[in-house]
């Protein structure tokens, strides 16, 4: 299934949502990097990232995304159990 990232904006609560749905891969993961650090350079909203309907991640696109949260000032939100496993273990494996 393709990625796909939709941005919405959500003034009330002053953040902006990057909605992640179907297979995140390594090089979706980056793109998703690179939206984080032009948000986090035009905007002073929040970053959050919405992993909830995301039904595919690899260990590679775990890895970029414990970077973005080190990284930039985002919260990661509605994330099953088996993607914040991924990600913590990325995290450990980089330190």
């Amino acid at each position: 299934m393709p990625t796909q990232i939709t941005q919405i904006e959500d003034p009330a609560r002053n953040r902006t949502i990057l909605r992640v749905s179907g297979s995140l891969t390594q090089l979706d993961a980056e793109l998703l990097e690179r939206l984080c650090a032009d948000l986090t350079e035009i905007s002073e909203n929040r970053i959050v990232i919405d992993l909830a309907e995301l039904d595919f991640m690899d260990s590679d696109s775990a890895s970029v995304l414990s970077r973005v949260k080190d990284k930039y000032p985002v919260e990661l939100e509605g994330v099953h159990l088996l993607v914040q496993n991924a990600i913590d273990l990325a995290e450990r494996s980089a330190r």
